[in-house]
């Protein structure tokens, strides 16, 4: 019976996971190579692309999803290693969109 439950169990997160979408994710970083990993979120989130800026600084990037209702503001700040930047957010076009460009022929 338990194993009865622990299948219907299964099959019903399978359903569930249908309206996914794959995005890299990584943490504040201060280089714009920084590839990421991929990861999968759920159907009401996109892709996202930050950059942050700060004056007289390289800027930093940050990557993920975010909840498409909370999708309101573009720019806030971020606290990176103790100095505040301006983060931008762009990218919010369909599946993997924030991973890295592919390398340029020379």
């Amino acid at each position: 019976m338990v194993l009865g439950w622990l299948l219907l169990l299964v099959m019903a997160l399978s359903l569930v996971t249908t309206g996914t979408m794959d995005c890299i994710f990584c943490e504040l970083a201060d280089s714009s190579n920084y590839p990421g990993i991929p990861m999968t979120y759920g159907k009401d989130q996109e892709c996202l692309m930050g950059e942050g800026t700060a004056p007289g600084l390289s800027p930093i990037i940050n990557k993920g999803a975010m909840d498409i209702s909370s999708y309101r503001r573009l720019e806030e700040p971020v606290t990176y290693q103790g100095i505040t930047y301006s983060l931008t957010f762009t990218c919010h076009y369909g599946e993997l969109c924030n991973r890295p460009p592919p390398p340029q022929a020379a």
